[in-house]
């Protein structure tokens, strides 16, 4: 079976979208099936283009078994809708005429860069295959919840534009029950939607000692710190737990911040302007050094901004923390609640109230029985969000797609 897989980020990016597709791909490959990925030059979310790459009109290589074709795009930083918007779509332009040389079974798309799957919708009408809507995000939703546009005529437009790509999609696989829900609430057949929830490798992510050496690298040596590692995007509420930070009495008490977004050079602006000491922040590091870092911290931190659409998501951070027994300090309500609980892997506060927040946090740091048990729910939860099985359920839906298509042609 040859899978056609179009997606914005692929390693060496690091973020979520990347490590999901990898991760199955390699997967699938594996089982034996052929994969081809289209993809563009990794730079996100600076918009520089990596060390090794060039943006060009049409490149290959090969990664693990994955035929891997990287395509020209508008590159820029991961900030501003206009540019942002810009650069999606030509993507989802250079992925569409790449596509057409392409072998190809069946046609994956994944969002949230939405434009993405009008290219897999495309591809999937010309070439005759069946076409899957992979939905990592609630799109336009999400540009409502982070405040990206208000115009109400857009947002209209796009939802039914949205709704369209849906009924005429193969199959749609999404990474939470809450978009299944949402989907079918909207008018969208149950028996056409799958959830594939995200996941951890656990060859990668593995229980392990403190990392000294980086805590001594970075001055934190005695620490209790408080580690986010991810994009610094307008979602996930920095900001807020910088302010809260200033309100901390415990010196022992570091937040630590790893990455870089659209929000970066904000975020550091305000710690320097409140002149905190309790706040460090760490530049992108390549996947391989992630699970290192995260080993150097204590408890993982994972917040978005209070909005009901975010009621919806699942943080993929928590799968990796999970799965090296670091509990979590969640500020994300509903379905990523429900997990944490579930599983007692952590522990949760209101989104965006310092309160809550600041109590939580001081449960979290002197309780060590209470710390322990949330290790041992991490565990729990690694090995009920296994990457490997959840790689093989979608490659049986994706076998299920094909051959339903086939048997109606």
């Amino acid at each position: 079976m040859n899978i056609l897989f179009l997606t914005d980020n692929f390693p060496p990016e690091v973020n979520a979208p990347a490590s999901r597709t990898y991760e199955h791909a390699v997967r699938w490959v594996a089982a034996g099936a052929k994969v081809t990925v289209i993809t563009g030059a990794p730079n996100f979310p600076q918009g520089k283009v990596y060390a090794g790459y060039r943006n060009r009109l049409f490149g290959k290589e090969n990664i693990n078994g994955i035929q891997v074709i990287r395509v020209w795009t508008f590159v820029t930083a991961n900030e501003g809708f206009i540019k942002r918007s810009i650069d999606y779509l030509s993507f989802a332009v250079s992925a569409f005429i790449a596509g057409l040389f392409c072998r190809a079974d069946v046609i994956v798309a994944t969002s949230p860069q939405f434009f993405t799957t009008f290219a897999g919708a495309a591809l999937g009408f010309l070439k005759r295959k069946p076409w899957i809507f992979e939905l990592r995000d609630l799109w336009p939703e999400s540009l409502v919840a982070v405040g990206a546009t208000h115009n109400s005529a857009l947002i209209s437009l796009l939802e039914r534009i949205e709704l369209n790509l849906y009924r005429h999609s193969s199959r749609v696989v999404a990474v939470t029950p809450s978009f299944k829900a949402n989907l079918v609430a909207r008018g969208i057949p149950a028996e056409k939607i799958e959830v594939v929830t995200n996941g951890a490798d656990l060859t990668l992510w593995q229980p392990c000692p403190i990392d000294e050496d980086i805590r001594t690298e970075l001055g934190l040596t005695g620490k209790f710190i408080v580690g986010y590692i991810g994009t610094h995007g307008m979602a996930h509420a920095l900001d807020f737990i910088v302010r809260a930070a200033a309100s901390v009495q415990n010196t022992r008490l570091h937040f630590l911040f790893i990455g870089d977004g659209a929000e970066k050079a904000s975020i550091v602006e305000l710690t320097r302007s409140l002149e905190l000491k309790n706040v460090s922040f760490v530049p992108s590091i390549p996947k391989q050094d992630v699970p290192r870092y995260l080993a150097s911290t204590d408890v993982a931190l994972v917040p978005l901004r209070r909005s009901n659409t975010f009621k919806t998501v699942i943080p993929s951070k928590i799968f990796e923390a999970a799965a090296m027994n670091k509990p979590i300090l969640l500020g994300v309500e509903g379905q990523a609640e429900e997990i944490i609980r579930e599983f007692n892997a952590g522990i949760s506060f209101v989104p965006e109230d310092e309160a809550d927040f600041l109590d939580k946090l001081h449960q979290l740091s002197t309780n060590s029985e209470v710390y322990k048990s949330y290790q041992a729910g991490c565990a729990n939860l690694a090995i009920a969000y296994d990457r490997n099985r959840l790689a093989n359920k979608m490659l049986n839906i994706i076998s299920d797609t094909v051959e339903s298509y086939r048997s109606r042609c």
